[in-house]
């Protein structure tokens, strides 16, 4: 079976696709007529030089410098000298697979058209992508808003033979690489550098990331809520279709009908169904509505980051050798505001999980005190919420949005800064952090379940149950509970517990979500 392709500069990327290409599923090509468009506007550039007509970033300095002319002789230097020069990146190395995607993301900007880059640097950057030679970058230096210039900078050392990359399982030199693999460096015309280092791409590849991510950990927390509501004998009336038709939010609607269908024909549901219980407390009764808005917020992100996705976003823009703008399409606010958004919206999935991680351990509805019979000499699972509250507070102290700051820079050229790329790193953190916390209450809604035996759950609870007991045992005693949240973790963060309830769900005939779920995907 032959690889699926990608048309880089005619096709739509989106998340899901962006992901395929890094993970090796499918490969990106330049079809013919965007190569055309590519080399026409190489084109202009060329002439632009040649007729001496004074163009920004063309042949002139960049930010502050932008008065300044640069000779015919020296723009190549300054290609050159620009790719050193902004490479003051800090701190840690991003995760490979981030740097991967940003190549991927600027290999679609940039094919466009609309850059003046030459066809050879575009080749040389899908080589790195298909042999998987990624270059290192570091996490901080970028204010988000002339471009990701330092991180896009250091992306791109290799091609001047600068600058590590990974490569045969190690970080080393460019140089030793292209001695292995009979290569020279690039030696970059007139606007390449300035194109190569200015977009959005850090921030974008990160948003990529929180996008996938935040989206497992949507799906894993209604499973994980499902599975504490049943432990709890709690309500299905609250996700009634007929309530959430009188305030129709997206993210309500569906989170209702995913935990109607995960709760159907439940044994533990049906058991209190002539109970005198009013009504539960806001963390079981309200999960449409909070994760609802969730995902409203992770909607806006995906739709906003798509746009991003298939953008122009450096500067100057050639749309021929007669017409250049110099503006503003690398400023990283559109970005910014959504990904803060989404960072509130991971926090608030962490919060009402810690809430009914704590409900489950008071000992209500004939569930035992700490989730253990033997208390006294045991703690039971008293400690493991410690963690999840301290998880959920330190969230809370990462959810100031970063741009909300902005510092003045390039002598004040750059008056206003977006800070995205902080909010795009923060909002990963905050996911780390999530992961964690719905780890905590999947063993301890585990253990709940367990309780309630011989009554069971549905189709899809059950066969999810059944995952978890095979990875964590029941407790009956103290242990250290830290291999058990760990495991937990790696479930959630590794996508097998909602994989597990999605074949489950496919199994049994059932789309979770419905018709509600269109929206809701990476594609």
């Amino acid at each position: 079976m032959s690889q699926q392709t990608f048309n880089y500069g005619k096709d739509n990327l989106s998340v899901g696709l962006a992901l395929e290409i890094v993970h090796g599923e499918r490969q990106g090509q330049i079809p013919s007529d965007v190569a055309t468009r590519i080399l026409d506007s190489r084109a202009a550039v060329e002439t632009i030089v040649a007729s001496g007509k004074i163009v920004y970033g063309i042949n002139t300095g960049f930010g502050p410098l932008c008065t300044t002319l640069i000779s015919e002789e020296d723009t190549r230097k300054l290609q050159y000298n620009i790719l050193r020069s902004h490479s003051v990146g800090m701190g840690d190395n991003i995760p490979k697979e981030v740097a991967h995607l940003m190549l991927v993301l600027k290999m679609q900007a940039l094919a466009q058209g609309y850059s003046g880059i030459a066809m050879s640097t575009l080749e040389r950057i899908n080589w790195h992508i298909e042999k998987n030679i990624i270059p290192a970058v570091p996490e901080q230096g970028s204010v988000g808003a002339s471009g990701d210039l330092a991180p896009l900078a250091h992306l791109f050392l290799p091609l001047i033979g600068l600058g590590k990359c990974y490569y045969k399982g190690e970080l080393i030199d460019t140089s030793k690489i292209f001695q292995e693999e009979n290569l020279q460096p690039l030696e970059l015309g007139p606007k390449e550098g300035l194109a190569l280092i200015n977009g959005t791409q850090f921030i974008a590849s990160f948003a990529v990331k929180a996008v996938e991510r935040l989206l497992n950990c949507l799906d894993a927390a209604d499973i994980i809520g499902a599975m504490t509501l049943e432990g709890l004998l709690g309500s299905t009336r609250p996700l009634s279709a007929d309530l959430h038709k009188l305030r129709p939010y997206k993210g309500s609607q569906l989170v209702a009908q995913r935990l109607s269908q995960l709760l159907e024909y439940s044994e533990m549901v049906a058991s209190h169904a002539n109970c005198d219980r009013v009504q539960d407390p806001y963390s079981l009764r309200c999960m449409p509505q909070v994760h609802g808005a969730s995902r409203n917020a992770w909607l806006h992100l995906k739709e906003t980051l798509t746009v991003e996705l298939n953008a122009v976003t450096d500067n100057p823009v050639i749309l021929d050798e007669n017409n250049t703008i110099s503006g503003g399409n690398f400023h990283g606010q559109p970005l910014a505001l959504p990904l803060d958004y989404a960072t509130l919206a991971t926090s608030e999935l962490g919060n009402i999980s810690d809430r009914r991680t704590y409900l489950l351990l008071e000992g209500i509805e004939g569930l035992p005190k700490l989730l253990m019979k033997n208390t006294g000499i045991n703690s039971g699972f008293m400690l493991p919420q410690y963690t999840s509250a301290a998880l959920v507070s330190e969230n809370k102290s990462l959810c100031f949005p970063p741009s909300a700051d902005s510092i003045p820079t390039s002598l004040g050229q750059e008056d206003h800064v977006s800070m995205g790329s902080i909010s795009a790193r923060r909002v990963n953190q905050v996911i780390d952090n999530l992961e964690k916390i719905l780890a905590v209450e999947l063993v301890s809604a585990a253990q709940a379940f367990d309780y309630r035996r011989p009554m069971k759950s549905g189709k899809i609870l059950e066969v999810c149950h059944s995952l978890i007991r095979e990875n964590i045992d029941h407790a009956e005693e103290d242990r250290i509970f830290a291999d058990d949240l760990e495991a937990a973790r790696m479930l959630i963060a590794n996508k097998n517990l909602v994989q597990t309830a999605n074949n489950a769900a496919k199994q049994a005939g059932i789309n979770l979500g419905g018709t509600h779920s269109e929206r809701f995907g990476l594609y």
